[in-house]
């Protein structure tokens, strides 16, 4: 029987000392049961944030995580169990499309997602943007849309890695999201507890992600690949640019109205402009997700199926036949400017001649969620309808008075203060600047 106390656990990570299973396992449990009070949590958290884990503690706590909880058993559910994970980002809705193109390639996707966090935006809030849109299924329903549908996007239930949820919820809000050990613990944590076989990572690198440096997203490629490898889990890692916003829009309706364009190979009107880098970024992932389901033998035949079935409707045919099995009002999906209900809108127009050189993208995402579009506090509500629409993006050739930033604001929002902060957040330069890549490593090994 393990003796240490809390507060000595907490001593002990905090002079990065290694901390036994049963001491790790002890926090979890002491978490779930709530023995140990959030303070003692967040400390234990913030000690963690310092001194970091080593692959067997950060195992170790995982695999605490998943035996908190019930885990799912899909092995009646024929066909090969991939899934995908961000580490997040300004604008990535990537999970929205992906997951019924890659159900549509053949692949089941049981997808657990979260909800926003710090500064970037959830799948789950998003879905919610959605009349009727539900995102919390029983298992048995769960189940039955992953073998009926092949994909269903779910949150995390509250028997799923229960540890995970209240960890997530303290992250949010100590300043604890940037630590390699916990993401790792509590991205794996959900996808192991979910019944999927293997999984495909982006990891967001830049001044709109968690990592701000590629060799910190490398370090975590490397711990989700040890970690994933002493839990039986294949893991691939794609390592993508987060400098800007990933697509146009930013905002809950507004993403999930872009998602609907790349769905149907359609025009995002009234405020077109194609989302390359969006479909591209999605098309990749699937072709990993193909490969590791062994559903083709190369990323390039991957490829291939990815975009036959997204140019065939296919795709777009499974993300309906998901949002009417979990409840969303499919009308919606033809009409979603009736749940985009922006009390005003507003258009910002460029100042100057030049090109777009910058864009500050986690401050952007920071005024979302002043504008009411993101949580500053655990369980706060969001207003799905507030977002922005970016008309020009790093490198555009910009002239004076050329839309810049449509603002979806509501009845409390000052324009005038938002659009002297977008102004600050993108900077207009004479000279271009290179259009930075949006694919780092394809295949992080």
């Amino acid at each position: 029987m393990n003796n240490t106390s809390i507060p000595q656990i907490i001593q002990k990570k905090r002079d990065a000392t290694i901390l036994s299973p049963l001491e790790l396992d002890r926090v979890v449990r002491g978490a779930v049961d709530g023995k140990i009070p959030d303070y003692q949590l967040s400390a234990f958290l913030m000690a963690t944030y310092f001194t970091g884990m080593t692959f067997e503690e950060t195992a170790s706590l995982t695999r605490s995580m998943v035996e908190s909880g019930e885990s799912y058993d899909l092995s009646k559910v024929k066909g090969p169990k991939v899934d995908k994970h961000s580490t997040g980002g300004l604008g990535d809705k990537v999970s929205i499309i992906l997951a019924p193109l890659a159900a549509a390639c053949g692949l089941k996707v049981p997808m657990m997602a979260g909800r926003g966090l710090g500064h970037t935006g959830g799948t789950i809030d998003k879905l919610e943007a959605i009349p009727g849109f539900r995102v919390v299924l029983s298992k048995e329903e769960f189940t039955k849309i992953l073998t009926e549908v092949g994909c269903a996007i779910i949150s995390q239930s509250a028997s799923i890695a229960p540890a995970d949820r209240i960890f997530y919820s303290l992250r949010d809000v100590t300043a604890t999201i940037e630590c390699i050990p916990l993401i790792t613990a509590s991205i794996l944590s959900k996808k192991i507890a979910e019944g999927a076989n293997s999984l495909v990572m982006d990891i967001k690198v830049g001044n709109g992600a968690f990592l701000k440096k590629k060799t910190d997203a490398l370090a975590l490629a490397k711990t989700m690949r040890a970690v994933a490898k002493r839990s039986k889990m294949e893991l691939r890692a794609t390592l993508s640019n987060m400098d800007q916003p990933l697509g146009y829009a930013v905002g809950n309706a507004l993403e999930i109205y872009e998602c609907l364009e790349v769905l149907q190979n359609a025009d995002f009107n009234p405020y077109s402009l194609s989302s390359t880098d969006l479909r591209e970024l999605t098309i990749h992932l699937c072709a990993q997700m193909l490969e590791a389901g062994k559903v083709v033998r190369s990323l390039s035949e991957g490829r291939k199926l990815a975009i036959q079935k997204l140019q065939d409707g296919s795709a777009w045919k499974k993300f309906q036949e998901m949002v009417k099995a979990q409840g969303g009002d499919a009308t919606t999906l033809s009409e979603p400017w009736r749940y985009m209900k922006a009390d005003r809108i507003v258009e910002i127009q460029c100042k100057k001649k030049g090109y777009v050189s910058e864009m500050r993208s986690e401050d952007i995402g920071r005024l979302l969620i002043a504008l009411g579009g993101g949580r500053n506090t655990v369980g706060q509500q969001i207003d799905h309808s507030v977002g922005f629409f970016f008309h020009k993006k790093l490198g555009a050739m910009v002239r004076a008075e050329d839309p810049l930033v449509t603002i979806f604001g509501n009845e409390k929002t000052d324009f005038a203060w938002v659009e002297d902060q977008i102004h600050s957040m993108i900077k207009i330069t004479t000279t271009k600047k290179t259009t930075p890549k949006l694919i780092l490593e394809a295949n992080v090994k």
